[in-house]
């Protein structure tokens, strides 16, 4: 587990890059991703999957198949409560959250990557109770795919994961320019 992957995310009632105009993804570095859009942002998807292909970055769409397909995105990033839809349809590339080490496990088999959250305590208000970097770092080694943590990811944290085991990092936040 290297750790050199950046990944970036609209959280759920935030248009992406502030309008929908794919300002955000045109700012991840070249061959950086997934970079994915949540469940409900429909207008701009086909746009900033256009962004995301000419910049060689991995769109997702999250927890919608359907629009997946629509815009052309690569795939769908599940939701842990929706992981079992994963087993009914297959895209070129799938990733999932996973809020517990047994959730990992699940997860490991059905989709390419794993994001676990919350690695560090984190403002989102949907994060838990942080799971750390060590517990993060144990369910990455036995996992069947890439691990990345999510998080409470910022310049200083992400620095904590380094030789854990961990593929990569990603953020919602954490990245300033």
């Amino acid at each position: 587990g290297g750790g050199g992957a950046v990944s970036a995310s609209t959280p759920r009632g935030r248009r992406p890059s502030g309008g929908g105009g794919g300002g955000g993804v045109r700012r991840v570095p070249g061959g950086g991703g997934p970079t994915w859009a949540p469940r409900g942002v429909r207008g701009g998807a086909g746009a900033i999957a256009a962004i995301a292909r000419a910049r060689g970055l991995v769109f997702l769409v999250a927890a919608d198949p359907e629009l997946a397909a629509k815009c052309g995105a690569h795939g769908v990033h599940w939701p842990e409560r929706m992981l079992a839809q994963a087993r009914r349809v297959r895209f070129p590339v799938m990733t999932a959250s996973a809020h517990s080490p047994g959730a990992v496990r699940r997860a490991g088999g059905l989709v390419d990557a794993v994001f676990v959250s919350p690695v560090f305590a984190s403002a989102s208000p949907s994060a838990g109770r942080p799971i750390g970097p060590w517990r993060a770092a144990a369910a990455a080694r036995r996992a069947r795919c890439p691990v990345y943590a999510l998080g409470g990811i910022n310049e200083t944290s992400v620095r904590r994961l380094r030789g854990l085991g961990l593929a990569g990092a990603a953020a919602v936040d954490g990245l300033r320019d």
